[in-house]
Formats: C-alpha cells, structure tokens, sequence
C-alpha cells in the first residue's frame, strides 16, 4: 500500500512540476485559461492562479502608479483653493467706557394749589369763568417744562408755553376760555400777513410785535398751524437788519429797534438757531452802547445826558431780559440790565406808600397816565420787583381800570398791555380783580370774522381782531389793527407767557440804588 501510496504521489508531484517546465508564452496562456477552468484544489487550477499573479504583479506596479497620479491630478484640479493665510495680533481689549447715569427726569411745573373759582358775568354772550379768588401766581421754578414734540423743541425757561403746560395754568386762571380768543387773533394775523412775511406800513417792528404774540402761544417754525408764518416774520427780519446792527435809520424817533431787537432774542432762546443768535447779538450791542450815563434810553439809542424816555425805555427793558433768558453772551449786557434799573428809578418820583413813572426826565411835570405801569413791569422783570419804586408804582396801579368805552388816555392798549403784566406778575387781590375784568373785556370787543380762514382740519374756523376808533383813542387808527391785535392779544397769553423766567438773575446783585425826582411831556407811544 506505502510503495501504491508513494507511486501515485510522485506521479502527481512530476506532473505538478512538469506544469513548470520552459513552454512558449502562448502555451502558458493556454494552460493558465484551462487550469482556471479546473477544480480549485487540482494542480492545474493552483498553477494558472500562480501564473496569474506572477504574471500581473509587474503590470501592476506600473499600472497602480499611472491610476493613483491620475486621480489625484483629477482631485487637485476640482479641489478648492487654499484659503489665504492672515495674520493675526491679539491686543488688549480697550476699557469700556464709563456707565452714565440716566438723566433726571425734569419736575413737573411749580403751579399755585387749587382755589375756588368764581363764575364772572361781565359778558353775558361769551361762557367765561373768573379767577381764582386770592389768587397769587408764583413762579415755576427755572427749566421746568412739559417739551413740545417737534424738531425744533422749546428751552427749559419757555416751558410754560408749550401746549400741556399753557392748558394747566390757563385752567389755574380760570381761562381756558381765553384761548379760543387768542387763536382768532393768531389766525387773522396769519391771514393778514404779506407775502413777503411783513406786517402793514411800519414792516419791521409791525412784524417784530406779531412774532411776539406767536413766540408767546409757544409757536416756533415746527409748528404745524403757524409754523410757515413765523419762519417768514423771521426770514424777512434777518433780512432787514443793517449793517450795524440797526433795524432803523439813526435819526427815526420809533421804537423799531428795541421791539426787534426784543422778538429776535426770544426767537432764539425758543428755537436756538445758530444765525438768530447773530442777529439777536448784533441789536443788542446796539441796545447796550445806546445806554444813557445814568442807565436810561432815549430814541435813536444814542448816548445823552438830556433826555430819558420810559415808554422807549421799556421796551428796551424788555430787550435786555428777553437777551439774558435766551443766554446771549453780548458784553456788557448784565451791566447794562443793572444800569437800566437805576434809569428807570431816576424817573419815579414818590416813595413806596405811592408813586408814579414819569415820561421823561429830567424835569417831570406830571405823569400821562399811564407809564407807571410801564416802569413796574421793567422793574420787575429786571429783578427789583421789591424795591420802593417799584411797591410805590403798584400802589397807584391799583387804581387802574379796564374801561373799554371811556375815552380821554390816548392808545389805552398800549398802558393796559404793560398793566396786565404787571399786576399779574404782582398777583394778589389785585391781580385777581384785573384778571376778572380784562380778560372779559377784550373777548367782547373783538371783532369776530366768521369763517375767515381754512383751519388745520380743512374746515373753514373763526378770525378776529381788535381797533380803537376816536371815541376810545383820541384818534381814528384804521392802520392800527396789527398793533392793537397784538397788544391784545399778548395780554391774553400772560398766564403762560414769562411764568416760569419771574426771578432775579441770581448772578446779578440787583440792589437799590437811590432814586431822583425830575418831571414831563406828552407821551408818543407810535410804533
């Protein structure tokens, strides 16, 4: 069996070698084809797998190298670009500013507590509530403000102009009422204007007055109704200023200038314009260098010793206290406020039981009637309401009366227009009793337009004026409606209209200076 065994063995071990013996290469082909072909465990099979992988492991390592280079070509060609290197620093981060504070809200405005109001029956035809009884307004203090919600926003000290604000104290009043009358008034102004933004014959201070009754309802060039008519009054005034600063020509005896001069600084401290303050600054020089020696005025505002007007002094007056709200930086002007006060006193004659203003002086023969109430609102408003002339002159206006109808004071407006001023800033019983005839009053005697103008709505609304004629006046004034609407109109909006500024400049020292008798002539209050 071992030697069959071994027989066979060595016949399929020849035959498996004889699978290597040199052949042509065809014939290796052959074989390796047919012994594919074979089961897997013959000798044929084993040997054609041999020859396969032999034959292939040369063409592979040519091959496998040429596929890999060409794969990674194709790679490289549809790869993204290499993002670009930057380079970076760190640095320390910067320190974050300090935290603020959120900005205090402003107080509400100082008002009077509330009082018994009683119902005035003067005007029968027009439902309009009386005063307060006792009735003393106190100042706000300053900055306090309930702003107007425009692009061009009202200063701290002119707050009480602004709507909420002019609501609140005209109801302390007791005279809402009162600005339904005043909106007529504003309106026939609006429509009277000219196109070129001017008001009647004498354009400058005409315009100038009526600027001054919107300035005070709190109308700047944002305002919705007025807003086009004061930014003409202005335009057309900046437009007229000289050279030199003036609004008039040196030798014209008016009070052009001061009543500018006064509507130009108010304009700026509403609306802080940058080119108002230029011109507001110029007029004022011209106000502060016209200055008499002993603190007065006189036409032309050039220096005298001779002459000293308190009707053209007033409004002077006025000038400088509109300049030092609105925060003009003019030099001199606190020294000229000082000044004013001892030129207005120079023309007072009495003492604090009672006194008058006089028109001129020196000398002052007697008194027109009616410029003591001129030299107690200056007084006041330059910060020496508690002086003696000024306590004197509040005695004497006490006797005042608003009496429409009854003649002989030429141009009663103008007196009342400085009054009403003055013994609202005074208040007390007597204001109470002014406030309950002169507001009644004027809103009975103005005359009422029915369906005069388009109102903001689109619909036709109310215009009215107001004119004196020779029974009242003395003289007949058809040219005189702009005047007299304003003066009218400006001692209606007096509950609101220096309220919250009725203090002393606290960087002044506004003490008494001795005061000297004089006496005077008829008064010219043309404007």
């Amino acid at each position: 069996m071992d030697e069959q065994l071994h027989e066979v063995s060595g016949t399929a071990h020849q035959e498996y070698l004889d699978l290597f013996k040199d052949v042509s290469f065809s014939e290796k082909w052959r074989r390796v084809a047919n012994g594919l072909k074979q089961p897997k465990d013959s000798g044929e099979y084993k040997f054609a797998r041999l020859q396969v992988i032999r034959l292939s492991a040369p063409a592979s390592a040519v091959v496998v190298p040429i596929i890999a280079l060409l794969v990674i070509g194709i790679l490289a060609a549809v790869a993204p670009p290499p993002m670009p290197s930057v380079q970076a620093r760190i640095m320390e981060p910067d320190k974050p500013p300090p935290v603020e504070e959120p900005p205090k809200k402003e107080p509400p405005p100082v008002l009077p507590d509330e009082r018994d109001v009683e119902v005035n029956d003067i005007v029968t035809d027009i439902p309009m509530p009386g005063p307060p009884k006792d009735f003393s307004p106190q100042p706000a203090d300053m900055d306090t403000v309930a702003i107007i919600k425009s692009p061009v926003t009202m200063r701290g000290i002119y707050g009480s102009r602004s709507p909420g604000a002019r609501g609140d104290l005209l109801g302390r009043h007791g005279a809402q009422w009162t600005d339904a009358v005043v909106m007529r008034a504003l309106r026939w102004l609006k429509k009277n204007q000219n196109p070129d933004g001017s008001w009647e014959k004498n354009k400058c201070a005409m315009t100038a007055l009526a600027l001054l009754t919107y300035l005070a309802h709190g109308e700047t060039p944002a305002s919705p109704e007025f807003g086009q008519t004061v930014e003409k009054a202005i335009r057309f005034l900046l437009d007229a200023q000289q050279g030199d600063g003036r609004f008039s020509p040196r030798d014209d005896n008016d009070y052009t200038h001061p009543i500018v001069a006064y509507a130009l600084s108010e304009a700026y401290g509403m609306t802080k314009v940058p080119m108002l303050k230029d011109a507001a600054t110029k007029a004022m020089d011209v106000i502060i260098a016209g200055q008499n020696p002993n603190g007065a005025f006189d036409y032309k505002l050039i220096p005298n010793d001779k002459r000293h007007d308190t009707s053209y002094m007033g409004w002077c007056a006025q000038a400088l206290k509109a300049a030092k709200m609105a925060g003009l930086e003019n030099a001199g002007l606190d020294n000229a406020i000082r000044k004013s006060i001892d030129g207005f006193k120079n023309n007072f004659t009495g003492n604090a039981a009672a006194g008058e203003f006089y028109y001129t002086g020196p000398p002052m023969p007697r008194n027109p009637g009616g410029l003591t109430s001129v030299g107690v609102l200056c007084l006041q408003l330059l910060g020496a309401a508690k002086s003696d002339e000024c306590k004197g002159g509040l005695i004497s206006l006490q006797k005042s009366t608003y009496n429409w109808e009854g003649g002989g004071v030429y141009n009663k407006l103008y007196y009342w227009y400085y009054t009403t001023q003055a013994l609202f800033h005074h208040g007390g019983d007597t204001w109470t009793k002014w406030n309950a005839t002169f507001a009644p009053v004027l809103a009975k005697n103005q005359i009422i337009i029915k369906d005069g103008i388009m109102g903001p709505e689109g619909k036709m609304v109310d215009i009215g004026y107001w004119t004196l004629d020779e029974k009242v006046s003395g003289h007949t004034d058809p040219e005189k409606k702009v005047m007299n609407t304003c003066l009218s109109t400006l001692q209606l909006e007096v509950y609101y209209r220096y309220l919250p500024t009725f203090k002393p400049p606290e960087e002044l020292d506004l003490e008494a200076a001795d005061s000297s008798a004089g006496g005077a002539a008829e008064v010219d209050v043309s404007i």
